[in-house]
């Protein structure tokens, strides 16, 4: 299987007016799940089952993947602006999700990491996403299903890879 950088085309690629045309609509495509995955969460509530600002959630889910981490890398991470995920994340310590944790590099920083219930609540909300998608599926044959997941993988992959220093092409907002 050729890797990411091999999937992407050169740096000087000029895309044919095909290829513009269906990702302008791949584009579309993406607001629009954004939008619906949006007004579902807000549907569910702003609060998820434990009363956590659902915001609050993918600071659970970075630490509960990738670790304990100081309040700045989280941040970095999150896209946002520290002082958002420091309050989030008081949150989360409050209630018994988070904990500090003496940074071994440096003893006079502190890095947060899920508790046990912490990671039980976690688990608790992938459950719940995970019914919730199987409900929306159900009627998908399993080949769509699974192919579905290999492109959406895919995809992330490619963006998250993806470096704009090096593709002079792109301009503006992705979204």
């Amino acid at each position: 299987m050729a890797s990411v950088s091999e999937q992407l085309a050169p740096a000087g690629h000029s895309p044919t007016d095909a290829e513009l045309a269906v990702a302008d609509e791949l584009g579309k495509q993406m607001v629009r799940f954004m939008r619906v995955v949006t007004r579902a969460k807000s549907q569910i509530s702003k609060a998820g089952p434990d009363g956590i600002e659902r915001a609050a959630y993918a600071i659970l889910f970075s630490l509960v993947h990738d670790g304990p981490q100081r309040t700045s890398r989280l941040a970095e991470g999150l896209h946002s602006d520290i002082s958002t995920v420091s309050r989030q994340s008081s949150t989360l310590v409050q209630h018994g999700l988070v904990e500090r944790q003496a940074d071994p590099e440096d003893g006079r920083a502190c890095l947060l990491a899920p508790t046990d219930e912490g990671l039980r609540v976690f688990e608790e909300n992938r459950r719940q996403r995970g019914r919730w998608l199987a409900t929306i599926l159900a009627d998908w044959p399993e080949e769509d299903r699974e192919r579905l997941t290999i492109l959406f993988d895919r995809l992330n992959t490619g963006i998250e890879n993806f470096d704009p220093q090096h593709h002079s092409s792109t301009e503006g907002d992705p979204a």
